[in-house]
Order: structure tokens, then C-alpha cells, then sequence
């Protein structure tokens, strides 16, 4: 589903991302840990096509990110570590908008706002303006409007900050479900006790170097994920 093929990103003198290659397939979920300027957002931010990269391929369902940008984010889903909403509109026109931008039917976003808003207990502030949501509220809008057209890659930054208990148990169901149907997902965590419980797969990365993947067994054998990120990063 995301093939990144030796990808470099930089920044004046400095390799923010330096020839990291990674494949998810579909189905997987799969953690993306590092400390704070390993290169994660980096990363991720050149998969959805915000930056640019001097070096490497990026393709998402076969269509390469550089050539076809619109073709691959019609099939991706895009959550920053700080979402980034248009504060003037009430929730459920801000969830129209996404419908509409995705072409999702009538029926089908009302089904799917119904679903999700439940889910996340967020339908009675539909109506309410995003300029009087909390964090976590904003996150959990966000959220919704990821899933709305049900998209084959779902991409996220640190998606787990500001979500209570029962909204990341939410979305961790989301995210499970969505993955059970054909879907991946791609995202980082600081939060190395989801990433060990949820994820199919991980992946280390240091100072813009990929410096361990795999299955959770084959990253970290008979110890816990702690205790093998502490090690690495020493």
C-alpha cells in the first residue's frame, strides 16, 4: 500500500530523513517511534506530499507521490500531531466540507458522521462552533474527518495527544476495523505501550536513520519495546 524507497530529505547541511526505506503493506498497522527530531514528521509530511524531497520514491497503491500527488491523496487520510481546522465553522459543516472535497454521497458521510461521532462521543458538539472545542475535541473532529471517505492509507502524527481513555480506546478500534477491511495505517507515537499492544509492525528511526523494523517480535525478540528503544538510542 505505502512503499518508501530510499528516501532523503534535507534540510541546508543536515539529513532530516537519510535513505529510509520502508514498506506497508495492507492490513498492517505500523509504528513509526522516535525521539522528538529523529525525522518522524519529516517523514511523514513527504508521504502525503506536503514536502518535498530531494532524493527517493514515495508510491502509495502503485501511484508515485512526486508524479500523481492527486491521485495519491484521494486514496490517503492525513492527521498532523496538531490538526489544523477552520475554527468559523461548526463541526458538522467542517465534516461537510471534507465529504464534499472527498465526493462522499449524502448518505454515505451521514452514515458514516452518525457512526464515528457516536464512537467518539463527540455528536452533540456537531452543531457547537470548532472555536469553542477543547484539544481533545478538535482531535477527535479530526478524526472523523479522516475516516469520512474511508480512505486505503491512513496517515498520523502523534494521533493518541490529547484523546481521554475512551476516545483512544475509540480509535483504536477505528484503526483495528479499518485495517481488517483492506486499509493501512502509518503512523508515529511517543506512547511505546499502544505502539506494543496495537501495532502489526514497528520501525526505529535515529537521526533521520532507519535503525530497526520489523514484525513486534523480530524488533524486540524476548524484551519489551522500552527497554529495546532505550538500548537503540543510547
Amino acid at each position: 500500500m505505502l512503499k518508501i524507497e530510499h528516501l532523503t530529505k534535507i534540510y541546508g547541511d543536515k539529513k532530516a530523513v537519510d535513505d529510509l526505506s520502508l514498506e506497508i503493506n495492507a492490513g498492517e498497522i505500523y509504528g513509526f517511534i522516535g525521539h522528538n527530531g529523529a525525522g518522524k514528521t519529516t517523514t511523514l509530511k513527504s508521504v502525503v506530499g506536503i514536502l518535498k524531497f530531494e532524493q527517493g520514491e514515495i508510491t502509495i497503491d502503485g501511484v508515485s507521490i512526486k508524479d500523481n500527488p492527486i491521485a495519491c491523496k484521494k486514496k490517503i487520510a492525513y492527521i498532523p500531531d496538531n490538526p489544523d481546522l477552520y475554527e468559523f465553522m461548526t463541526g458538522i459543516q467542517y465534516l461537510n466540507f471534507i465529504a464534499d472535497i472527498f465526493g462522499v454521497s449524502a448518505e454515505e458521510r451521514e452514515k458514516r458522521i452518525s457512526e464515528l461521532a457516536d464512537m467518539l462521543e463527540l455528536t452533540s458538539d456537531l452543531g457547537s462552533s470548532i472555536s469553542s472545542y477543547s484539544h481533545g475535541m478538535k482531535q477527535k473532529l479530526a478524526l472523523i474527518s479522516a475516516w469520512i471517505h474511508d480512505p486505503k492509507l491512513i496517515i498520523m502524527d502523534e494521533p493518541f495527544v490529547g484523546l481521554d481513555p475512551k476516545a483512544s480506546h475509540a480509535m483504536k478500534k477505528m484503526m483495528r476495523e479499518s485495517c481488517d477491511k483492506g486499509a493501512a495505517i502509518f503512523f508515529s507515537t511517543h506512547v511505546l505501550e499502544v505502539a506494543e499492544k496495537l501495532c502489526d509492525k514497528i520501525a526505529i528511526i535515529k537521526e533521520g536513520k532507519l535503525i530497526k523494523s520489523g514484525t513486534m517480535e523480530e524488533v524486540r525478540g524476548d524484551e519489551s519495546l522500552e527497554s529495546v528503544f532505550l538500548e537503540l538510542e543510547d
